[in-house]
């Protein structure tokens, strides 16, 4: 019998703990790990420095953490197919697991390569799973319950250490300067999977307790937020591990209040994974519309001068400059002022999505490509399914921010103005304006657009499409592909009877990461 050597290639799935791939991998006669640093990736619209940094640091860790079980992690910098191929010259490995991959369209097209190198040098690739996306769905029906299927089965856990593992040298890690890219000035979340499980568990035993309001507000957001998407994004965390920590958490916790507030939680894992399903079906609406019938809606008007005010927070509009600038100085916001920020690109800019999403992408640490784009289409009114979500930047000022604190943080020029102005300092006599030190036009732009008139332009045009004929056919067929359906599940907390053991506990525990125990949260 030939001997079996299996290369496991790391991509967005950073972690030692409920890994398809590393488990496979350990009933192979031999094995190593590589995850590669592909120009492709570098070089592609949506990537940024903050990303490449958090990466490295996940890679450090985990690099660590596998050297402890014995397989070496290489890291080697180059295009997927030849790093695989001068591997196998090196090493003769019989096959490459790994786990599958939603993402953007270089990924999709390096698949492609990779699965075509693999068969005609009679390597065999196997891909697992990792999130709740079915790769050739063929219907929607039926889609929560296989969801719920795939995050109720046991985590998978290494059973020994990789004793046979193929001894190689391991270059340091390169940096920023090496893979050719310029230091950024993002305060970034803390990057690999110890950091991840912390935050989880933080979230679970405190920080959620008033998850459902503090979710809207930039402000408890920060803190009442999970704060997990980069983790997952990344994979440092898998989105199992996080389904079954949290109905453990739910079932388990006293506190009312908390457990209702995790339900919210809970669903809206299956929606993360609902939006990457989007993508998976139809890769194409990372680069055109949805609905067809919205194709020249706004590719010709869009307007240099309002999408450079976007993107360095200033437009005017105080509640949108904070968000964006909170944004580039961490990498991080929350999703209603997400959803604020294309509401007022996409309505009151009128710009297309493909510019903005491409530039909001750069600025997610935890961008997250099927998510990204169908978010990006769903709040810029392009699906032809969803209701048009046209934020109002003052009213959302006023009720996410009251005490103006948001604002004058990360708008320094409104620090002086009179809370009952800060919204709308356009409003400001100019005796005001020299009180507050701030001159509009000067210290702070004028509203680059009238917010009344240009929200009115924006329906008008926008329902005014949805009106026809087309739009209602399309819409038809958009929904039967890509819209949701009732699971006919119970309520996260209810699908399973707690165990005497699991009731008499207080709290979720994530312990440090056992190698060998079964389930990580019993």
């Amino acid at each position: 019998m030939s001997k079996q050597r299996a290369l496991v290639w790391f991509k967005r799935d950073l972690r030692v703990h409920d890994h398809a791939a590393l488990a496979a991998a350990q009933a192979c006669d031999d094995a190593l790990a590589i995850f590669i640093i592909e120009p492709e990736w570098l070089q592609s619209e949506e990537c940024d420095a903050s990303h490449v940094d958090f990466a490295l640091g996940c890679l450090a860790e985990l690099r660590s953490a596998l050297a402890v079980r014995g397989l070496p992690l290489l890291v080697r910098v180059g295009s997927a197919v030849q790093v695989l191929a001068q591997l196998h010259r090196e090493l003769a490995y019989t096959q490459v697991l790994s786990h599958e991959e939603t993402g953007s369209g270089w990924s999709y097209a390096r698949d492609i390569q990779v699965a075509a190198w693999c068969q005609s040098n009679q390597v065999a690739w196997q891909e697992f799973t990792q999130t709740g996306v079915v790769r050739r769905l063929r219907s929607r029906s039926g889609w929560a319950q296989r969801w719920q299927a795939r995050m109720d089965a046991p985590l998978q856990v290494l059973q020994h250490g990789f004793t046979a593992a193929t001894r190689l040298e391991q270059p340091a890690l390169p940096t920023l300067a090496t893979l050719g890219l310029a230091a950024h000035e993002k305060t970034l979340q803390t990057p690999g999977e110890k950091a991840a499980r912390r935050m989880l568990a933080s979230f679970l035993q405190e920080r959620g307790f008033d998850y459902r309001k503090a979710l809207s507000s930039p402000l408890s957001a920060e803190e009442g937020c999970s704060r997990l998407s980069p983790h997952l994004a990344f994979g440092t965390l898998s989105l199992r591990t996080v389904h079954q920590a949290t109905e453990v958490a739910i079932r388990q916790t006293p506190e009312r209040s908390l457990a209702y507030a995790l339900r919210g939680f809970a669903g809206r894992l299956r929606w993360h994974c609902h939006f990457m399903q989007k993508l998976e079906d139809e890769p194409r609406i990372e680069f055109e519309n949805f609905a067809r019938v919205c194709d020249g809606l706004r590719e010709s008007d869009f307007n240099e001068a309002h999408f450079a005010a976007w993107c360095e927070g200033r437009t005017g509009y105080p509640m949108v400059d904070a968000c964006m600038r909170s944004l580039r100085a961490t990498g991080w916001l929350n999703f209603r002022m997400r959803a604020m920020l294309v509401s007022f690109a996409s309505y009151h800019l009128w710009l297309h999505w493909r510019p903005t999403g491409v530039f909001l992408a750069r600025q997610f640490l935890d961008f997250e490509p099927g998510i990204h784009w169908s978010q990006m289409q769903m709040q810029s009114g392009t699906t032809g399914i969803n209701t048009l979500r046209m934020y109002s930047p003052t009213k959302q000022a006023v009720d996410q921010d009251p005490q103006g604190l948001f604002i004058r943080r990360w708008v320094p020029e409104l620090a002086r103005v009179p809370l009952p102005y800060l919204a709308q300092p356009w409003k400001m006599e100019e005796s005001v304006q020299r009180m507050a030190a701030c001159t509009l036009g000067v210290d702070y732009p004028c509203p680059i657009v009238d917010e009344k008139q240009a929200l009115k332009a924006a329906k008008d045009r926008m329902y005014g499409l949805r009106q026809t004929q087309a739009a209602r056919e399309e819409s038809s067929a958009v929904q039967m592909r890509h819209g949701s359906r009732k699971s006919g599940l119970p309520p996260s907390g209810q699908r399973r009877k707690a165990t005497p053991q699991r009731s008499a506990k207080r709290a979720v525990q994530v312990p440090s990461m056992p190698s060998s125990q079964g389930d990580l949260f019993s």
